[in-house]
C-alpha cells in the first residue's frame, strides 16, 4: 500500500493545484488518459481552431452578399487535424513530461483509480492507495444511448465509425456524411464543423429546438436560422444501429413523442455517426458510492461552497472536488475557479493541521453568479445569468431591451439579417439578471455585461456613463440597454 499527502484524481483543471507549495509533500497525480483534460485534448480547444476553419469555408463560400466572387473548393481535413493537434499533442506530452520526470516529489498514477473507502483506493492493475487529503478533479464523459446494435465497447473504438467527441476530431479523413445526434453546444459545434468543411451533415434532435436549455427566444431565432443552413430534423431519435458491409453505418429512427406530426426519417446510411447528447459526471467511474460520497441524482459529487466533498451532508476531512465532476456548470472557466477555490482550502487545510480541521472563517467560497458561456457555431451564441423566463418566475420586475445587429452599423458592413442582443433587468433594482447574444463574435461582445453583472453595475449607467465605439459591433449590447424601459 502506498501512502500520500495528497492525491489528485484528473489533470484538466486539477492539473493546477499541484503548484511550489506542495513540494514539501508527498503527492500523486493520477490520469488514466490524456493529460490536460477534455478541454486541451477534445473540448474547448481543438474544437475552436476546427471552427475557426469552418468559419473561414463559409465565409468564402457566402461572400456573394458583399458583392464579392469567392468560393470554397474543399477542405484538406489531415492538414486541418495536424495543425490542430500538432499544438495539443505538443502541450499534452510537455504536462505528463513535467509531472512524471521534473518533480521528484510527485508520483503520476497513468490509472484509472476509485474509491474503497473515504481516503483509500485501489488502481486498475489492483494498487492500494491511500491519502491524507483528496482532490476529485475526474471531469465528465459522453452520455450514451441505450439503443438496439450500439455497442458501448465500439464507440470510440480504434477503427469505429461511431464516435464521440473524444475520438471524431481525430479520423484521417473529412467524411463525405455524417450524422449528429444532440441538439446542446457540443451537436451543434461539430454539425457547424462538419457543414462548413464540406461534408453532408444531418442533426438529429429529440424535440422540437435546438439549444433547448438556452432562453425561449434565443432558442427558437437559434434554431430558425441554423435549420436555414443545416439539414435538422427534428422530434426524433436513433432506434437502431448496425453496420453495413461497407463498414458504413444505418441508422433507423423513431418519434419521440415530443414533436407533433414529427415526421420520421427513412433509414440513413452515413460515413460517421457522432453522439453528443451531453455528458454524464464520472461519480460512478471512481466508485463514489464506495466512499460513502453523496452524489445528485445527476451523478454529480455533492460539494459545499468551500468545494469540500460531502457525505451524509458533511465535509468528508481533507477531500474536495471541483469540475465536470461536481459542478452544476460543465464549463471549463467554472472548473478554473473552482479549482482556484479548492487549492486555496486545501493549503488552508493543510496548515491547520489535521486532515478537515481548517477553520470555516479561514476558507475561500465559490462564486457561481454571473456564470457566462458560449456556443461557437453559426450563428455564435453567447449568455451569462438568468433566461427570461427564470427571470419572471424569480418574481423581478423584468424589463427587457433587445437591439438587432441589423439595426447598427456594423452589423450593417457584416450584412447580418439574424442576429441580436437581449438584456433582462429588475426594474426596481436596474440590475441586469441575464444577458443573450445571438450572432458574430457575441462571445467577446457579451463580456461588459459579465462586468457588469458581477460587479453590481446598474444597467442604465453601463449604458449611458462610458464610451462606446463607434461604429463597433458592442454598440448592439449598448442600444439593447438603452432599450431597457426602467419607467
Amino acid at each position: 500500500m502506498t501512502h500520500f499527502d495528497v492525491l489528485v484524481i484528473g489533470t484538466g483543471s486539477g492539473n493546477s493545484i499541484l503548484d511550489d507549495r506542495f513540494s514539501h509533500l508527498t503527492v500523486a497525480i493520477a490520469e488514466p488518459h490524456l493529460f490536460g483534460g477534455t478541454c486541451l485534448n477534445a473540448g474547448c480547444i481543438p474544437t475552436k481552431m476546427y471552427v475557426h476553419a469552418a468559419d473561414v469555408a463559409r465565409q468564402a463560400a457566402d461572400s456573394s452578399r458583399l458583392g464579392l466572387t469567392t468560393s470554397f473548393d474543399s477542405a484538406d481535413w489531415p492538414a486541418v487535424r495536424d495543425r490542430v493537434f500538432a499544438r495539443i499533442d505538443e502541450i499534452e506530452a510537455g504536462g505528463r513530461r513535467y509531472r512524471t520526470h521534473e518533480l521528484p516529489n510527485t508520483t503520476v498514477i497513468p490509472e484509472h483509480v476509485r474509491f474503497t473507502g473515504s481516503h483509500t483506493l485501489v488502481t486498475d492493475s489492483g494498487e492500494e492507495i491511500t491519502a491524507d487529503r483528496i482532490v476529485i478533479a475526474a471531469g465528465a464523459a459522453p452520455a450514451l444511448p441505450q439503443v438496439p446494435g450500439l455497442d458501448p465497447a465500439v464507440v470510440d473504438a480504434p477503427g469505429s465509425r461511431i464516435h464521440t467527441s473524444r475520438t471524431i476530431m481525430r479520423i484521417d479523413d473529412l467524411p463525405e456524411s455524417v450524422l449528429v445526434v444532440g441538439s446542446g453546444y457540443i451537436a451543434m459545434e461539430f454539425a457547424h464543423i462538419f457543414t462548413g468543411l464540406g461534408a453532408a451533415t444531418t442533426v438529429a434532435a429529440r424535440g422540437d429546438r435546438l439549444l433547448g436549455a438556452l432562453d425561449d427566444e434565443v432558442s427558437a431565432r437559434f434554431t430558425e436560422a441554423f435549420a436555414a443552413d443545416h439539414d435538422a430534423r427534428f422530434g426524433i431519435e436513433i432506434a437502431r444501429v448496425d453496420s453495413t458491409e461497407d463498414g458504413r453505418v444505418r441508422v433507423e429512427f423513431a418519434a419521440t413523442g415530443r414533436v407533433a406530426d414529427a415526421v420520421v426519417p427513412a433509414p440513413l446510411t452515413v460515413d460517421r455517426l457522432l453522439l453528443a447528447m451531453g455528458r454524464t459526471p464520472n461519480s460512478q467511474g471512481i466508485d463514489a458510492a464506495a466512499a460513502g460520497i453523496d452524489v445528485h441524482p445527476d451523478g454529480r459529487i455533492a460539494v459545499d461552497a468551500h468545494q469540500r466533498v460531502l457525505a451524509a451532508g458533511v465535509p468528508v476531512p481533507g477531500v474536495f472536488a471541483l469540475g465536470d465532476i461536481s459542478s452544476p456548470f460543465q464549463l471549463k472557466h467554472v472548473a478554473n475557479h473552482e479549482a482556484t477555490i479548492a487549492q486555496r482550502n486545501l493549503l488552508a487545510d493543510l496548515a491547520a493541521g489535521a486532515p478537515g480541521t481548517a477553520r470555516e472563517g479561514d476558507l475561500a467560497t465559490v462564486r457561481h453568479d454571473a456564470v457566462p458561456a458560449a456556443v461557437f457555431t453559426e450563428p455564435q451564441v453567447a449568455t451569462v445569468g438568468m433566461t427570461e423566463e427564470e427571470a419572471r418566475e424569480s418574481g423581478a420586475q423584468v424589463v427587457v431591451g433587445r437591439r438587432d445587429y441589423a439595426g447598427v452599423a456594423y452589423g450593417w458592413a457584416l450584412e447580418d439579417r439574424t442576429g441580436f442582443a437581449k438584456v433582462i433587468a429588475d426594474r426596481r433594482t436596474r440590475r441586469l439578471l441575464g444577458a443573450h447574444i445571438m450572432g458574430p463574435e457575441a462571445s467577446m461582445i457579451i463580456q461588459p455585461l459579465i462586468q457588469a453583472m458581477t460587479f453590481d453595475q446598474p444597467a442604465d449607467q453601463v449604458a449611458t456613463s462610458q464610451y462606446w465605439i463607434h461604429p463597433a459591433l458592442p454598440e448592439v449590447v449598448e442600444n439593447a440597454l438603452l432599450d431597457l424601459d426602467f419607467s
